[in-house]
């Protein structure tokens, strides 16, 4: 059970890595569940202050992946409607099976949400530049997250590691 318990975490290290990169897979939250299966080991000592501000950062993260696009739109002067598009945007292109459909579509429903607050081109493109960068900005956030988390992962696996082999 220890070895399952190690491997599934490791996988799960893993999917997490991906999904910090792509947002069909939520990075931080499965990342967090590996180091959940390491410490359900008996090698390694529960650490609940550990597993809980993991836990914590993994959902503010998680609910940040979903604001940090909407308010690249507003810094970059984008009005509500670019908000509200690049959250459609967003939910369309998790959802509709167009390649790279995550980045096109906070893109194209900031455009077009502003384009129907204001016919100013120019400015429609600005907001939904921010949307784009604040959708950069996430995932980068992301994945520092998820490599920290493996970083704890093999540190723990590494410290234990006469029980393992």
């Amino acid at each position: 059970m220890e070895y399952f318990l190690l491997i599934t975490g490791f996988v799960l290290m893993a999917v997490g890595l991906l999904g910090s990169i792509l947002p069909v897979l939520p990075g931080p939250p499965v990342s967090w569940v590996g180091l959940l299966m390491l410490y359900l080991t008996k090698a390694v000592p529960d650490n609940y202050w550990v597993l809980g501000v993991t836990l914590a950062v993994a959902v503010l993260v998680g609910i940040l992946d979903y604001i940090i696009p909407a308010k690249g739109t507003k810094r970059f002067g984008g009005s509500s409607y670019g908000v509200w598009g690049t959250n459609i945007g967003l939910v369309i292109g998790l959802v509709v099976p167009i390649p790279l459909g995550v980045v096109i579509g906070p893109f194209v429903g900031a455009l077009i949400g502003e384009l129907l607050y204001d016919r100013d081109h120019k400015r429609a493109v600005k907001a939904a530049t921010g949307s784009f960068v604040g959708f950069l900005a996430s995932t980068f956030v992301k994945f520092v997250v998820c490599v920290i988390y493996f970083g704890l992962f093999l540190a723990k696996v590494w410290e234990y590691r006469n029980f393992w082999f």
